[in-house]
């Protein structure tokens, strides 16, 4: 079989021309599609996104630093300032741009000399930090040590020294709680509200009080700082700055001076007083003690401060004016007379006391073991005899007292610019019902109407007490100076019924009563008021045969809480307080609730006095309540390294060494004596009034 040969295919001239021809058509036409797709695209990025790489471009050569606006100011109703802002230079440290964390903070603790609690306090936040959070390093650094840190910074990625403001509290501890205090934002605050401001090295929110209540008012807007930059992020040159816009100045019905006095006054004890006035309804003074200072808080407390703190078994780090609930004990008396009287029950009517009276088969006993005698209102309220208003109280019923104390303050929620408050309890039947499941006895109203049982009250409500009685209206409890309110409503009692509890309640103090302490040392000034003891624990049948222990002999958590409400003058009352003491058991007089009340409203009418008799008063204290706070830290950090073996126990002649070093000098307490760089505002200028 033969097979066939394909024809030889003849190659001419004019073939190899066609071919090359046809590929060059179609490599020239892969060359012009491709160069044009090139070009396309280079005029879509040089014409159409112009703006986009632009500004990436500027942006390698620029960097954008927001600048932290300055926070408005907290002042008091003269326009005195309880919260404002200092010029200082700081440091901070942005964890995703630190290289060798420990080389780092080891180097800033050797250039600014810090403590090893701080130390420890940096590593804790920066293990803790999200990334963005920028670490507090130091504040309030001296120009020196500012620019130390500055020529180094090429060696030490993510340190980022700045200028700016700190927060500042002229009255330190003694607006602590009613202050509250700032802080940097934490992963939580940034993943609520995405701010870029809540990243920014310097910028802090309100962590607590009204710096918490009233935060976007008190923030203002940032400003902004454009700098040049080499690649390696060396500054070159500083561009163009735009200022930031400072926030809203917020205007306080307190007044500063009324306000430090009364946390002073408190001493050495753990307590509370509130002063409000009772044209208004005004609070001048909210003051918890033992405190925190602010100061550090803002400053970043560290970890030794704050144990200490919450060691403390006088709890500092507790607001007792609206968290603190106490028995009201026998400051209700005069509400419980009030109901008394409304329900018909006749002032003069006379009431035997004779130490003890039986109810059911509970024996229930008088302050006074022996007993008063005989006995009308206004005696009972001044000598506070329990059985009266044991004997009283189950004629009319609790039903009738709770719709008083309800009228007067207790128990009730003001709206008030704090995130949290305790509101306490007024009992009545149908409250065990729901409460306990339980019906209501007759020793509950007997408990209740001593205000002691369920019966709990806060001293802010106590305050509130104090000037409804004083004025028969339902005054509310108001922090903005300035701010509209509706007319108050009266608490349902007569001129008459009135004129009865504020004359009784006026002998409670200048008539031999139980108040003797809180007389006035003002001339021409009457203070009116109640005293109180609530116990903490039920004295036993088997206690009371054997002798009662003092509370001077009783462990601090064992004593009672003292008390007293009321308000001055007594013949056109101006000011209602209540102070509380917190396991005070009157054992000490010059520190005991009636004597602090005084002092604290005889502030009022004479300060000059009132002061010179409180710097004689704090010698014997051990000082301010900055220079006894700055005693027990410094005690705190010694037992500290004892205990971890860092320094040797002292020896008796340096304990006593020791206790001889003269006081540091106290700060000043005026906010003028430091040097301001923050310009206060101008009188009516960016107040806030109502927010």
């Amino acid at each position: 079989m033969k097979f066939p040969f394909p024809k030889r295919k003849i190659v001419t001239e004019a073939t190899q021309s066609f071919t090359f021809t046809r590929r060059a058509m179609v490599v020239g036409g892969l060359q012009g599609t491709i160069g044009a797709v090139l070009i396309g695209r280079m005029a879509w990025i040089s014409v159409v996104q112009n703006d986009k790489y632009s500004l990436l471009s500027e942006s390698n050569r620029v960097n954008m630093t927001l600048i932290p606006p300055r926070r408005g100011w907290i002042i008091d109703r003269n326009g005195r300032p309880l919260a404002n802002n200092r010029t200082d230079f700081r440091v901070d440290l942005i964890p995703q741009r630190v290289v060798d964390a420990e080389a780092t903070i080891a180097q800033l603790a050797q250039l600014l000399k810090l403590e090893a609690d701080e130390v420890d306090r940096i590593r804790e936040e920066m293990k803790k930090s999200a990334g963005f959070r920028p670490v507090q390093v130091a504040d309030k650094l001296t120009y020196d040590q500012y620019a130390a840190i500055s020529v180094r910074l090429p060696d030490m990625p993510g340190v980022a020294p700045s200028q700016g403001f700190s927060r500042h509290y002229p009255a330190g501890a003694t607006v602590g709680h009613l202050l509250g205090y700032v802080g940097a934002a934490t992963a939580e605050d940034y993943k609520k509200r995405r701010e870029p401001l809540l990243i920014t090295p310097g910028f802090k929110l309100g962590k607590d009080g009204l710096e918490k209540a009233f935060d976007r008012h008190l923030t203002g807007k940032p400003g902004a700082k454009r700098v040049e930059v080499t690649a390696r992020g060396k500054i070159v040159q500083e561009l163009t700055t735009r200022s930031d816009t400072p926030g809203r100045t917020i205007k306080l019905t307190i007044d500063a001076g009324l306000q430090e006095y009364a946390g002073r006054r408190l001493a050495t004890q753990s307590g509370s007083v509130v002063v409000i006035d009772c044209h208004n309804g005004d609070v001048l003074a909210l003051a918890s003690m033992p405190s925190f200072d602010p100061n550090s808080f803002s400053d970043g407390i560290s970890h030794l401060e704050y144990e200490m703190l919450s060691k403390d078994d006088h709890v500092p780090l507790r607001n007792k004016t609206l968290q603190g609930l106490y028995p009201p004990g026998s400051t209700v008396k005069p509400m419980v007379a009030l109901a008394l009287l409304e329900a018909g029950i006749s002032p003069f009517e006379t009431v035997s006391c004779g130490g003890a009276i039986r109810v059911g088969n509970t024996l229930f006993h008088c302050h006074k073991r022996r007993g008063h005698g005989p006995l009308n209102m206004r005696g009972a309220i001044a000598q506070s005899c329990d059985i009266y208003f044991y004997q009283m109280a189950q004629r009319i019923g609790m039903d009738r007292i709770a719709s008083m104390a309800r009228r007067v303050g207790m128990g009730q929620k003001f709206d008030l610019p704090f995130p949290s408050q305790s509101y306490g309890t007024v009992p009545d039947p149908a409250w065990k019902e729901r409460k306990y499941d339980q019906k209501w006895q007759v020793y509950d109203t007997v408990n209740a109407t001593i205000g002691q049982g369920y019966m709990l009250i806060n001293p802010l409500q106590m305050a509130v007490m104090a000037a409804r009685l004083a004025t028969g209206k339902q005054l509310m409890p108001n922090f903005i100076f300035g701010a509209p309110r509706p007319e108050p409503a009266s608490v349902g009692a007569t001129d008459d019924h009135l004129v009865v509890i504020r004359d009784a309640m006026n002998a409670v103090v200048n008539g031999g009563g139980t108040g003797g302490a809180a007389r006035s040392s003002i001339p021409g000034v009457m203070i009116a008021g109640k005293t109180g003891t609530a116990q903490v624990r039920r004295i036993t049948m088997a206690e009371r045969a054997g002798g009662v222990r003092g509370n001077a002999g009783l462990p601090f958590k064992l004593r009672d809480h003292a008390l007293f409400q009321g308000f001055a003058p007594f013949d056109n009352p101006r000011y209602a307080i209540a102070c509380i003491i917190e396991h005070g058991g009157h054992t000490i007089r010059n520190e005991d609730a009636p004597m602090i009340a005084s002092d604290t409203l005889s502030y009022l009418f004479d300060p000059a006095k009132a002061m010179e008799k409180l710097e004689t008063l704090e010698k014997g204290w051990g000082g301010t309540p900055a220079q006894r706070q700055a005693r027990q830290m410094a005690a705190f950090r010694l037992a500290k390294a004892i205990e971890k073996g860092e320094v040797p126990p002292p020896s008796d002649n340096a304990a006593n060494a020791t206790e001889n070093v003269a006081e540091p000098a106290p700060p000043a307490s005026s906010p003028h004596a430091d040097a301001e760089d923050d310009v206060p505002p101008p009188p009516g200028s960016n107040v806030t009034a109502a927010p």
